[in-house]
């Protein structure tokens, strides 16, 4: 059984467990849960923003501490002020320290797309996800089914929620509808926790083009992002490289200014 096998096979028993101590009609009396949602895809084509999905994460099964005792409001905020097109938030705890806490306290602080980051199994997710202030879910087709990717997707659009859908190869196109807003290669290899931005250079050509594309994971320089921007990315999703940090909101903005002096090179 690889992590991603046990992370689903965990998540089954968690997502039961929340069903009972959270019912759905207690979900829906939440403050967010009829409020208005802001578009992850239109905020990534913003020119005036970076293009970057600033990720909030506490640990991972490959780095059991990235920043333990990291402040959500504190690093949110900060994301935003730094330039960040978007946040995203890690509301898995057992194996990525986060909770659904944390998704909540960066909405009630920032006007902006949040993606909640979880592993969506079940439609009770993204009710829940709706609840705690989200603007977009993630989809990973590699533990979905091309049906459940069209029944998630049409229930998330029915409460006003964007969908990342993201694949790790292009066998899992096949999983694609439509309907989806955005789709991310992850280059992240979920076998073996091994990043390599050569993924998304090699499926880019296969991404469907009515879609905003995102470039997922092991993103570590300018270079890179100029690189994935010629191909035609419209999207970064980083986390890791700034979280590992005393300060991830500086070290965004100072990466977005590395950014800035490559492109006028």
């Amino acid at each position: 059984m690889n992590i991603l096998d046990k992370i689903v096979s965990h998540k089954k028993k968690e997502v039961a467990s929340r069903k009972e101590l959270y019912p759905t009609l207690l979900l829906e009396k939440s403050t967010f849960f009829d409020g208005v949602t802001v578009s992850l895809s239109k905020y990534i084509k913003r020119e005036d923003k970076s293009g970057i999905i600033a990720e909030f994460k506490r640990k991972s099964p490959s780095k059991p501490s990235i920043n333990l005792y990291a402040d959500v409001e504190e690093v949110s905020v900060s994301y935003m002020q730094a330039g960040a097109s978007a946040l995203s938030v890690l509301t898995d705890n057992h194996f990525f320290g986060g909770k659904s806490e944390d998704l909540t306290i960066a909405r009630r602080y920032n006007f902006c797309p949040i993606l909640r980051k979880d592993f969506i199994i079940d439609e009770y997710q993204i009710i829940e996800a709706r609840s705690m202030g989200a603007d977009a879910i993630l989809l990973i087709s590699e533990i979905l089914s091309r049906e459940e990717v069209k029944s998630l997707t049409t229930l998330a659009h029915s409460l006003n929620l964007e969908v990342l859908m993201e694949i790790h190869s292009e066998i899992q196109l096949d999983k694609y509808e439509g309907n989806i807003d955005l789709i991310g290669v992850n280059n992240r290899n979920l076998d073996t926790f091994v990043t390599d931005i050569q993924s998304s250079k090699n499926l880019f050509d296969k991404l469907p083009t009515e879609v905003t594309r995102i470039s997922e994971s092991g993103i570590h320089s300018a270079e890179a992002i100029h690189e994935l921007k010629s191909i035609g990315y419209e999207g970064f999703l980083i986390g890791e490289r700034f979280m590992a940090t005393a300060n991830p909101g500086e070290a965004l903005q100072s990466f977005i200014q590395q950014i800035v002096a490559t492109e006028l090179w």
